[in-house]
């Protein structure tokens, strides 16, 4: 699918044997108390830790969609990180730039940077594995492929790639809507197993949800269920 080449232009717990009560100074900070030593509480970065609820199937044809849903996510998700990353750096680097001919130089060498990286990779994804992509560019970077590709090329070149990508029942302009999609729910679900595992590097939502709110409403609404 050599349109998805455009699309990458732009494109636990810490234990303490001593902690009290915390304690407040002159300069509203507060503080953590660590065998003696006062630590800002601004200072503790902790890392997010989500508490995922049990898989469960409601039939083998079910569990069996969710594999290879997780199969195809997997595999597709670092394209949609590398878009987010490449759509970040394009950014302030061009913000950096004052002349059009200096930004257009800088954006056709990420371009061929991507293309020789990864176009043969793109070319080998599958009709659903494109869609899925292209879902995830959205979450990443909060704009549709769609629109990303008229931003940074023509509103009548992301048209004509919208066209080429309908031909095989892929839409540049669909977005990733866990709230009202169950699939897009289920990407999310794969992603945050994954995320906590380590299989796959973090990066958070540009589409702000619930994970929570989502797992009660797909998979426990109605139900005396609670996440495990």
């Amino acid at each position: 699918m050599p349109f998805f080449k455009y699309i990458f232009i732009l494109f636990p717990v810490l234990l303490f044997s001593q902690v009290n009560d915390f304690e407040q100074d002159t300069t509203s900070y507060e503080y953590l108390i660590i065998k003696g030593d006062s630590i800002p509480r601004t200072a503790i970065d902790l890392d997010e830790v989500m508490l995922l609820h049990k898989l469960k199937f409601d039939s083998k044809e079910d569990r069996i969609r969710y594999l290879i849903l997780r199969r195809k996510t997997l595999k597709v998700y670092p394209y949609a990180k590398l878009a987010a990353d490449r759509l970040d750096s394009l950014t302030k680097h061009l913000a950096k730039l004052t002349k059009n001919r200096d930004k257009k130089r800088y954006t056709k060498r990420i371009q061929k940077y991507i293309e020789g990286e990864f176009s043969e990779e793109l070319k080998k994804m599958s009709r659903t594995e494109g869609q899925i992509l292209v879902k995830l560019i959205h979450r990443q970077t909060g704009t549709t492929t769609f629109d990303l590709i008229k931003e940074l090329r023509s509103g009548w070149r992301a048209f004509w790639y919208n066209t080429t990508a309908s031909m095989f029942d892929i839409s540049l302009k669909r977005e990733f809507d866990p709230i009202n999609e169950k699939e897009d729910y289920l990407i999310e679900d794969i992603l945050q197993r994954n995320f906590q595992s380590g299989r796959l590097v973090r990066q958070k939502s540009a589409i702000p949800f619930d994970f929570y709110d989502l797992t009660n409403k797909w998979l426990y609404s109605g139900s005396e269920k609670t996440p495990e």
